[in-house]
């Protein structure tokens, strides 16, 4: 679909406008087009592009991938390496996939082009400068605005904002963060005999920083390298990655890309919505506290965002456009509201005892089968604390 001349008075006007092509955005788009919407996907970069990311694929990411989607695994993780800053290695085993490593140029070129095809529209190189839902370019209350920087102005029955933790679309609705990490990452080729001493095993340390943590993640050829602490700890997250790669023996080798992110996580009472505008992934602040985990979130706000957007877009008056903005809030926060309410505990709990979460997963069985479960997608953080006293009642006590 291409738009009419604005200059024959008659615009046209997308049903859902979804602005960021990641994982929520790709999946916010593909699940507002199956339905048969006019769907317009907007992405600022060309792709496939660069993400600075893990690309570790678990449970909850597999379950919410749209029906046929081949996952582009890299490598298939059955043991997990912990060590507390350096030290105490234990590796522990697992009969099946625990979870599953990709890279997110692919993985995310893979999720847009099955957007497409149940019928969403693709643009890239579009940078959006603004959204608006009052003034001369917006023709009715039914309908929102996206500005371009370029200066075209595009219309929509309702915009899903997908575009990142840096959101303009999120400044938009008003999404308040309450923690922000610095996860810096590098991409290390290397030869045959060390990625295969990788093959199929992850590693984790927790680092020395609170609430820091590295991993190493093998790809074929590729490792890759990175940690996460609290932001305003550049220079010392900066050593960490730097001793963590020493610490490897992977310092000889030159990395193919070395990166940096800010993660966010939103807090308990930011919107999700504005008018006719929602938010989703990275952009509304939801991820993992703990872990910062975030494309299993991703994939599953996003799809609930193409879900509620189509019933905006087809709502008649503002009260019922609220109506449906609540009803996608009140989705998002009883699902993923609640795994973030947990992580956020656990968070608070790892960043002062780090060697606790180690002694559990290296040494105490039940820690470690509830990790393999969560990583599989069988269970939750939020469902493990919510059916198991024990759990509960550890996690109390260490929150004293």
């Amino acid at each position: 679909m291409s738009s009419e001349n604005s200059s024959d008075d008659v615009r046209q006007v997308w049903d859902v406008v979804v602005v960021g092509a990641g994982p929520a955005g790709a999946g916010a788009a593909y699940a507002a087009a199956v339905t048969g919407r006019r769907v317009l996907l907007l992405e600022k970069a060309d792709l496939p592009r660069y993400k600075t990311c893990g690309g570790g694929i678990i449970g909850p990411t597999r379950d919410s991938l749209p029906p046929g989607f081949e996952l582009p695994l890299r490598d298939r993780v059955n043991a997990v390496t912990f060590t507390l800053d350096g030290r105490y290695g234990r590796t522990r085993r697992s009969k099946h996939m625990l979870f599953g490593l990709v890279n997110r140029p692919e993985f995310d070129q893979r999720l847009v082009e099955h957007a497409q095809k149940a019928g969403a529209e693709l643009r890239t190189g579009a940078t959006v400068s603004r959204v608006e839902q009052h003034g001369p370019a917006v023709p009715d209350r039914r309908t929102a605005a996206v500005v371009l920087s370029s200066g075209e102005t595009l219309l929509a029955r309702t915009v899903v904002g997908a575009d990142g933790s840096a959101s303009r679309i999120g400044a938009h609705v008003g999404v308040k963060m309450d923690q922000v990490d610095l996860g810096l990452e590098a991409e290390i080729p290397v030869p045959s005999t060390v990625a295969e001493d990788w093959a199929g095993r992850v590693l984790i340390d927790w680092g020395p920083l609170p609430g820091s943590y590295g991993w190493v993640f093998p790809k074929g050829d590729t490792l890759t390298v990175g940690v996460i602490s609290a932001r305003g700890e550049g220079a010392a997250t900066k050593r960490y990655l730097e001793d963590f790669v020493a610490r490897l023996g992977l310092s000889g080798f030159e990395p193919s890309v070395s990166s940096g992110h800010l993660t966010r996580c939103r807090a308990d009472d930011s919107p999700l919505s504005r008018g006719r505008v929602l938010v989703c992934g990275d952009a509304a602040g939801l991820l993992e506290p703990w872990t910062r985990e975030g494309i299993s979130f991703a994939l599953r706000s996003g799809r609930l965002a193409g879900e509620w957007a189509v019933r905006i877009a087809e709502a008649t008056d503002a009260v019922d456009a609220r109506r449906q903005a609540l009803n996608y809030a009140f989705a998002v926060k009883a699902g993923l509201g609640v795994e973030m309410a947990v992580g956020r505990r656990l968070y608070g709990v790892f960043s002062r005892r780090p060697g606790v979460f180690h002694a559990a997963l290296t040494g105490f069985r039940p820690a470690w089968k509830a990790f393999a479960q969560i990583t599989r997608g069988s269970t939750s953080l939020g469902e493990i604390v919510r059916s198991h006293p024990v759990a509960k009642r550890a996690l109390n006590a260490m929150e004293r």
